[in-house]
């Protein structure tokens, strides 16, 4: 280890502005169950962003400092302080998960177990240069497995297979996904298709639905299509999907699923009920793509919910068994079935360029940032 570490940090301070520096903190010193990482890789996730960037309008963003170390100033819009008060004055590390190789560690056998070792972690924090965590949070990658290829395997990884095991928990038997063509999205086409699950892939674009299609995906819907709904309800229709995940939010799509859903579900039925079918349906808002507000057209019974869905609850119901043997499977298929490509590295500083701000900052399907804190 160098005698240097710096961390990448968000602060919203009190007169509604928003701070992203390099801050230079200890080395840290592992405790008993704990390992220090060489952070080699962290990727950019959506979820990283609402810490990173919060609710600030970055169409204001200015850059200043050196080029070692940016600085990053941006106006928070005074209506959305009040959401954010807890934070104010606090400079917050950044970034979910990470990989990199074990410099230190702790006394006990399984923190010693990894000394040397290629690991992949998740606790926050990532985005720096060493980072110190317990052995718990932490996935040994298998030999020649490197951390760039390990960096994504915590987040879109557990959330694609926690998808699935909810599905199986709540009596489902198919899956309909939003924003399909994304790095989570493939994952959980590779998934369902593994496992023979029918999944439903919701896109915006042609090529979106190229790709998955060339991927193996049989059933793939586009949202800006003229015939969306009849072609999203036929695809319920033959899959029998009761359960959907939205990484959207905003809008009327949520309402849209639950509508073919209700469509699909009562095409044979003869008696007309006020209160529409008994089928259950459901929908899980995980993400924020779109901010606006959710609109639901009360045209789907009322056998449904919308729900939030988060990764580390959702672990939580799952259960110790299924937690353990997702990890495994995860660190089995890294290479494989939960791969992830990016488009784009940078360093530290280089995350904090306004030009890099803008492109990761539409969170684009396609456009995948990786930082590489040591370079």
């Amino acid at each position: 280890m160098t005698d240097t570490n710096i961390a990448l940090t968000s602060t919203i301070s009190e007169d509604n502005t928003l701070e992203l520096a390099l801050r230079e903190i200890e080395i840290p010193q592992p405790s008993e169950n704990q390992i220090v990482i060489r952070v080699e890789a962290a990727p950019i996730n959506p979820s990283d962003l609402g810490v990173m960037l919060s609710v600030a309008d970055m169409t204001t963003a200015k850059q200043s400092g050196s080029a070692e170390r940016p600085v990053i100033h941006a106006d928070v819009p005074a209506k959305f302080m009040g959401a954010v008060k807890k934070r104010l004055g606090k400079a917050i590390p950044v970034g979910n998960e990470g990989a990199g190789t074990v410099v230190a560690a702790g006394s006990s056998d399984a923190a010693q177990s990894l000394m040397g070792k290629t690991v992949a972690f998740i606790g926050g924090g990532s985005y720096r240069k060493y980072v110190c965590v317990n052995v718990q949070s932490c996935l040994e990658l298998a030999p020649g497995t490197t951390a760039v290829e390990g960096a994504s395997s915590f987040v879109n990884p557990l959330t694609a297979l926690a998808m699935v095991e909810t599905m199986r928990a709540e009596g489902h038997k198919a899956i309909v996904h939003a924003a399909a063509a994304s790095n989570l999205g493939q994952m959980l086409n590779r998934i369902c298709m593994a496992d023979g699950i029918d999944l439903v892939n919701i896109v915006r674009k042609p090529e979106q639905e190229a790709l998955l299609r060339d991927m193996g995906a049989k059933y793939v819907v586009n949202s800006s299509s003229d015939s969306f709904m009849a072609d999203l309800t036929q695809a319920l229709i033959e899959t029998g999907a009761t359960i959907a995940f939205d990484p959207i939010g905003g809008g009327r799509l949520a309402s849209d699923m639950l509508t073919c859903m209700e469509a699909a579900v009562s095409r044979n039925i003869t008696e007309y009920s006020v209160y529409g079918s008994d089928i259950y349906k459901q929908v899980y808002i995980y993400g924020g793509l779109d901010r606006g507000p959710v609109t639901l057209n009360r045209t789907f019974g009322f056998a449904w919910g919308v729900n939030g869905f988060l990764l580390f609850n959702a672990l939580g119901k799952l259960g110790m068994e299924t937690n353990i043997a997702m990890r495994k499977r995860v660190a089995a298929e890294i290479k494989t079935t939960f791969a992830s490509h990016y488009t784009h590295d940078v360093s530290l500083a280089g995350a904090l360029q306004l030009d890099a701000i803008a492109a990761y900052g539409k969170m684009a399907t396609g456009e995948k940032y990786l930082i590489k804190p040591q370079s």
